[in-house]
């Protein structure tokens, strides 16, 4: 961007600056001998035009809304209109956690996140053994297409984007919505929203997994081959670098992990015959919004342009919008500290002004006590809050990708898509992300990253306020929300009574034909739509898929 003469000559002040400078360096030294990003990316003292003297704008930088969009997916962004403010929310029964959603909407939130407990991310019912102690703790209680009506009863589907974080039963719960949608007249056509449908990063990183790889893509790509022809609005999948981040991954690990996870489902997408163009516009990504503000800003900026290259270069897409990375942004829970939880608010409001900085489509704000509970309902509100005023009073918005050509964002960025683009070089060597995953590969980059990370906090050297620093006494926390253990025992009388109510023979007629379609090679959706129709439980139509599919078990990374 600038001619040989001109950095030549900011070359030569730059050397007679830097000489000046060790002389004030050497009489107070700086805090570090070296400085880094979470990254262990180096980080100089200052950053000039030579720190991006071979930058070619229009291929590496370039206008918002035009490949590589490293600017951004939309041409005017938040001029347009702001992000989707989408709050992760679900506890205990269907009935608590729609009030809370119409509590949240009527403070301004304009898209919903449901939060599933974990007996449903894994596929039983309230009433199975496995679910003891776990109904409705981390998220909402789903057993029956029944429940999922009362979740959303009041809320016109028509009118909202919803975003369910599910994964290995995640057609079931598309099928529900599906169904609770036609039951208020609403058309497939008109829904809108996201399922998370990424099974790769339950084996690498969160563990709700239920099928082996095989059976488990195939049902992924079945989504995406029903919600093309059924369902165009909705997104079938949102690759997750949140919660390889959560379990320790650095920001370099977690585009490169998510992208390798990405080429992964579209490569299976293409080797079971659907044409990239078809299906690659609605697929979606969720990253983690960290506390080092300016690597955050410069990772979701590599991410799109590393994603958009592979697109075009590897899966030849023509679509622009196939080469587009839409994400959804979610703070850092792993940052939340239990110790003087106030300073929460600070973290999250840094972090969500990282995500908005670097363009993402939809953010959820982390409440201030969610190290100890989930959010009471002030604590969600001063997280909505933050967002509304990065929203209307900061300004952050009102102009597109405002850090571009910051000479540090910049040579960050390259610096992040170079080195994410090393693993995901390493991974295709290794067969792709579910052979790595298979090989223990990704878990231990991320186990090593987690380890090097708690031991530079044990030792001072990554400061935490209020826990490795400025500590001080504190009296146990007030006004928490707990869930009643009561739950399940309301949910399994639910479940008695749907049982007793509904057509018996219908609903072993469907779960046959299902064990059967899973079988063979037809599409799963028409028959899971069936099952859930007629009133079959999550866990009746997942113990069919285990008879025929089996069950995954973890490999071991010692």
């Amino acid at each position: 961007m600038y001619d040989k003469e001109k950095l030549q000559e900011i070359k030569e002040a730059e050397d007679k600056w830097s000489q000046k400078t060790q002389e004030v360096v050497a009489k107070r030294p700086e805090r570090k001998e070296a400085f880094t990003t979470l990254s262990d990316i180096p980080t100089e003292r200052i950053y000039t035009p030579l720190s991006i003297a071979d930058c070619d704008y229009l291929k590496k930088i370039g206008f918002p809304g035009e490949y590589p969009y490293t600017r951004g997916v939309q041409p005017t962004m938040y001029r347009g209109r702001f992000w989707t403010m989408r709050q992760y929310a679900g506890f205990a029964s269907a009935e608590e956690s729609n009030k809370r959603y119409k509590y949240l909407l009527e403070q301004g939130q304009t898209g919903l996140s449901v939060a599933f407990d974990l007996p449903t991310q894994i596929g039983y019912d309230s009433d199975h053994p496995m679910a003891q102690g776990e109904v409705g703790k981390v998220g909402v209680a789903i057993d029956s297409l029944k429940d999922l009506e009362t979740l959303f009863e009041g809320i016109p589907l028509d009118k909202v984007s919803t975003s369910m974080t599910i994964n290995s039963p995640a057609a079931i719960l598309l099928a529900m919505y599906m169904e609770t949608g036609a039951k208020q007249g609403v058309s497939p056509d008109k829904l809108k929203g996201t399922i998370q449908n990424d099974i790769l990063k339950e084996y690498a990183a969160r563990g709700t997994y239920i099928f082996p790889p095989g059976p488990s893509m195939r049902i992924i790509t079945n989504i995406f081959e029903f919600c093309s022809q059924h369902i165009p609005n909705w997104n079938t999948i949102s690759i997750s670098g949140y919660h390889i981040r959560e379990a320790g991954s650095t920001a370099v690990q977690e585009v490169a992990f998510t992208l390798a996870n990405g080429i992964a489902y579209v490569d299976a997408a293409v080797k079971a015959g659907l044409e990239v163009d078809k299906f690659a516009p609605r697929l979606s990504f969720f990253f983690n919004a960290h506390l080092d503000f300016f690597e955050e800003i410069a990772k979701f900026r590599a991410a799109r342009r590393l994603w958009a290259r592979i697109m075009k270069e590897r899966f030849k897409a023509k679509d622009p919008r196939s080469m587009m990375l839409r994400f959804h942004t979610q703070t850092a829970g792993c940052t939340l500290t239990a110790q003087q939880p106030e300073n929460n608010i600070m973290r999250v409001t840094l972090q969500a002004l990282s995500a908005v900085l670097g363009g993402t489509q939809s953010l959820h704000t982390n409440s201030m006590d969610e190290a100890f509970s989930l959010p009471s309902e002030r604590a969600v509100q001063i997280a909505l809050r933050t967002q509304q005023v990065i929203a209307y009073e900061s300004g952050a918005a009102n102009t597109v990708d405002p850090l571009a050509g910051s000479y540090y964002v910049e040579k960050l960025t390259d610096e992040i898509e170079e080195r994410a683009q090393a693993y995901i070089d390493r991974i295709d060597e290794m067969g792709g992300a579910a052979a790595a995953i298979e090989k223990g590969y990704i878990q231990k980059e991320i186990q090593e990253s987690a380890y090097q990370y708690q031991r530079a906090v044990e030792r001072g050297e990554q400061v935490v306020v209020g826990v490795n620093m400025f500590q001080q006494e504190e009296a146990p926390p007030k006004d928490l929300l707990r869930v009643d253990p009561a739950v399940r025992e309301s949910q399994i009388a639910k479940l008695n009574k749907l049982k007793s109510e509904r057509d018996g023979i219908a609903v072993d007629a469907a779960l046959k034909k299902l064990k059967k379609c899973a079988e063979g090679n037809e599409n799963l959706m028409p028959v899971i739509l069936e099952c859930v129709r007629n009133y079959a439980t999550l866990g009746e139509i997942c113990d069919v898929l285990r008879g025929v599919f089996g069950e995954y078990t973890a490999v071991s990374t010692l």
